[in-house]
């Protein structure tokens, strides 16, 4: 009785892990977009905001410094990143731009909920927007604005980039933090940068920090070698993490270094 029980015990555990796992990808995969985008870190009030575009019906907002120059520069901030915080910072690093400081839809005092495909279609309104009083626009995207400012740097004509902390794809950085999902099918939102900046034409710099802990250096140097190699200079900073890199007094002056305009162009 005993030999029969055990086998049929055992199927029936397997079937319940089988079970619970399945339920836990159902979970992730309905519920991702909870786990992926943290805008309520950044949730603001509107009432000093310097900017407002409406895409799709809903009220998208941003923080402008410098006005008034020749050269625009969009800033695509990371997740959880109060965008606003560097106004000072990038009015004193960028005196020759115009720096634009969008919040993400859901993020700051922007209405909307975060999506890929909406985040891409807010980022080319701000670029527009830019376009359409300056006679140039630069773009720093910083982790996951380094996926926005891909995607935006493939559909306009951004001439200078600035990648901070990226990664070649959000399936690749998902992959290594759950390596137990399968991510390749759960995941919607992909951010796939490489493939968007496979022919990109302008110049990259790419920022990476020496012990990033939430973007694999796996990720970051896929995204290198995707780029065109004349176009692509690389800043590593010492000893910085993926949210400490504002501490490192490199990463000012190589982004300084990157967006410099010579004389003549202003």
């Amino acid at each position: 009785m005993a030999r029969r029980t055990w086998p049929r015990t055992l199927l029936c555990t397997l079937v319940l892990l089988a079970m619970g796992y399945l339920a836990v990808c159902v979970l992730v995969a309905v519920r991702q977009r909870d786990l992926m985008y943290f805008p309520g870190f950044t949730r603001t009030s509107a009432a000093d905001v310097d900017l407002t575009l409406v895409v799709d019906d809903v009220r998208l907002r941003a923080w402008v410094v410098n006005p008034d120059r020749a050269h625009a520069l969009v800033y695509f901030g990371g997740n959880a990143e109060a965008v606003e915080v560097h106004r000072e910072t990038f009015a004193h690093w960028f005196p020759d731009h115009t720096v634009y400081l969008p919040a993400y839809r859901g993020y700051g005092a922007s209405e909307g909920s975060p999506s890929e495909d909406a985040l891409k279609r807010d980022a080319l309104a701000f670029f527009d927007h830019a376009t359409g009083r300056h006679t140039s626009v630069d773009v720093i995207g910083r982790s996951l604005g380094s996926g926005v400012a891909a995607h935006v740097a493939s559909r306009r004509p951004v001439q200078r980039l600035a990648l901070v902390t990226p990664f070649d794809s959000m399936v690749t950085v998902a992959r290594h933090h759950y390596p137990w999902l399968p991510v390749d099918w759960l995941l919607r939102d992909r951010f796939d940068s490489a493939l968007a900046l496979g022919r990109f034409e302008g110049e990259v710099q790419v920022v990476r920090a020496e012990q990033d802990e939430v973007v694999p250096a796996h990720s970051t140097r896929g995204l290198i070698d995707a780029l065109p190699f004349a176009s692509t200079s690389e800043v590593t900073l010492a000893g910085a993490g993926h949210n400490t890199v504002d501490a490192n007094p490199a990463y000012g002056a190589a982004l300084q270094a990157f967006m410099r305009r010579d004389a003549t162009e202003r």
